[in-house]
């Protein structure tokens, strides 16, 4: 049964077992925040939002999304199982969606104005706050891999277009074509586009239509030791032009982790979720409000994106191993698993 532990609670505890808990005592004391007693492992994953409903869903095209989600799960799960950290997790998982032109995220990203597949990523670890992102590339088969080795292995936290690919070559990562992203589903959405936007003699770039998915892909895991890790992966938005980002790829926006609250990873119109910190906002008002991980994420998304006309969705995790997987599109592919079980997989609102 989950416990609320007080400070003045803790402290008594302490005086009465030595040094153990002094990382909880520390955490206690920087917030201010009542302390959850930690919970299982977990992973909880996501796969966009959108305009998602049966209606359009073939029953062979469910059953590959609800594969592939459930893929994804187990292979971060096992991760988790065999005492991996939180980040190792989050990678396998990710990855798995990364290589499904399912998702619009690696493989299968959607293309740029121009007949590019652009690809951003982000990566945050709960534990020590350091993070890393790329943004704008084009031949790192592993986004999400990329921004890890930005977050371990430089000083920075954010690299983009052709210094990110040179960093990542030099990192031993993984290099392809750009004609590996492709695929002629994305393209001929493109196209599709394109020939609106002739028509009708204006851009269509962030023209809303009954089809508009944001696939961006994303997961959190929590491990044995409490640690909470965070990653976010996209290919961003059709028909983008001028090298335009999006919220996937910015620390507080597409991706958040704090062992103290939770950790969140965002899908969806990243315009609002930039101008929003839709990922910090959440972990903030846990931090600053004292309030529950499913009541922040509900404020934030429901409540304050919905009131701007912000499209999307969060999935997030805090330290007790609580899931809060909102939205305010029709859809969104998402999924848990903890020690209860096999993986949750879900993709309608109902």
């Amino acid at each position: 049964m989950k416990k609320l532990i007080y400070l003045f609670s803790f402290l008594i505890l302490l005086s009465c077992s030595g040094n153990q808990g002094d990382s909880t005592l520390e955490a206690t004391l920087s917030t201010g925040q009542i302390v959850e007693e930690q919970g299982p492992i977990t992973l909880v994953i996501h796969g966009g939002a959108g305009t998602i409903t049966r209606d359009a869903m073939s029953a062979d095209m469910e059953s590959e999304y609800r594969a592939k989600l459930s893929e994804s799960l187990n292979a971060g799960y096992q991760v988790l199982e065999n005492g991996g950290s939180s980040l190792d997790a989050i990678i396998e998982a990710i990855q798995v969606l990364e290589e499904s032109p399912l998702f619009n995220a690696g493989k299968g990203a959607v293309f740029t104005h121009e007949g590019r597949n652009e690809l951003d990523a982000s990566i945050m670890d709960g534990k020590t706050g350091m993070a890393g992102a790329i943004a704008g590339v084009s031949n790192i088969k592993s986004p999400i891999s990329a921004a890890r080795a930005v977050m371990e292995n430089s000083p920075h936290v954010m690299m983009s277009g052709q210094g990110a690919e040179q960093f990542a070559l030099e990192q031993g990562l993984e290099i392809v074509e750009p004609d590996y992203f492709h695929t002629d589903k994305r393209y001929q959405q493109l196209q599709d586009v394109l020939e609106k936007e002739n028509n009708e003699g204006t851009s269509a770039y962030l023209y809303e239509n009954p089809d508009r998915k944001f696939s961006t892909v994303g997961a959190i895991a929590l491990d044995k030791d409490g640690n909470i890790a965070a990653g976010t992966s996209t290919g961003g938005m059709t028909n983008k032009r001028y090298g335009r980002i999006g919220d996937s790829p910015i620390i507080g926006a597409g991706t958040y982790a704090d062992n103290t609250t939770c950790g969140v990873s965002s899908t969806g119109h990243g315009e609002f979720f930039i101008r929003n910190i839709v990922a910090y906002d959440i972990a903030a008002l846990m931090k600053y409000k004292n309030m529950s991980l499913n009541d922040a994420a509900e404020e934030v998304v429901n409540n304050k994106l919905a009131a701007i006309n912000g499209s999307g969705g969060i999935v997030s995790l805090d330290r007790a191993g609580n899931v809060a997987m909102k939205f305010n599109t029709e859809g969104m592919y998402r999924g848990y698993i903890n020690e209860k079980g096999s993986p949750q997989v879900f993709i309608y609102k109902d």
